[in-house]
């Protein structure tokens, strides 16, 4: 395809966009706010997987759930080059405390990350691409465990979801834009996060002989203090390391 070829498919594309967005506006907010009123942990995302399932295949689409059992791809297209994009379906550990009809439903969990978000938005333009046509092929990718270390990324690799892919794009809301405002920056956008383990070991002994023995808990206290600094150093300040 020339450069010519996608700056028409371009134009042709904006005015769909908008007819599409305009049509199933309501749709997609229904479905983003079911989404957010039942939500589930990490790696028990059964419901909204299914749920996501039956929208692809209402409009004749063919959803491949992971071999973890939650989480889904699907291909939307055809064509040789392909690009992919992704969305996570987790919720987290913690109350909803808004005061809306679409509250979580489901004790301790809720949707604080925008995850709802990111599915609705994932959905919503594949359904698009779906009834556009374009050229090309669009996967879609929604990711499980997001929010746990390892996560459903693993799962998503090993399943080779991202075999043929020859571009992805994520994204993730921020309420500190205003609502049409879309963040993009050259490097790093949001950060990784992994787990790592400290362990202290001393003699112990009486609390009456302190000199006698090492006082873990001051240790640790400084460990936690001291090592952030420490991590900053030496990763250097490029990298926008963070520990905590």
């Amino acid at each position: 395809m020339t450069l010519a070829d996608n700056t028409a498919h371009h134009h042709q594309s904006e005015p769909f966009v908008t007819a599409f967005l305009t049509e199933h506006r309501s749709e997609l907010l229904a479905f983003r706010r079911h989404l957010h009123a039942h939500p589930e942990l990490s790696g028990q995302e059964t419901a909204t997987t299914e749920f996501i399932v039956e929208r692809l295949e209402a409009a004749g689409l063919s959803p491949q759930v992971l071999s973890s059992g939650t989480g889904l791809w699907c291909d939307i297209g055809e064509g040789d080059r392909c690009v992919a994009l992704r969305g996570d379906i987790d919720g987290l550990a913690m109350e909803d405390t808004k005061e809306v009809h679409y509250r979580s439903k489901i004790p301790g969990v809720a949707h604080g990350c925008g995850h709802d978000m990111h599915t609705s938005i994932v959905l919503g333009a594949g359904l698009a691409f779906a009834q556009w046509g374009g050229p090309g092929r669009v996967r879609l990718i929604f990711e499980p465990a997001e929010e746990t270390v390892p996560g459903g990324a693993l799962t998503v690799i090993d399943d080779r979801c991202l075999d043929g892919v020859d571009a992805i794009f994520g994204l993730h809301c921020d309420p500190k834009l205003d609502v049409g405002t879309v963040g993009i920056r050259s490097g790093a956008l949001t950060g990784a996060a992994d787990m790592v383990e400290v362990t202290l070991h001393g003699p112990g002994g009486h609390t009456a002989r302190p000199h006698l023995t090492v006082d873990l808990v001051a240790v640790a206290a400084r460990v936690a203090a001291e090592l952030p600094a420490a991590v900053a150093e030496l990763s250097g300040a490029e990298l926008s390391v963070v520990f905590g």
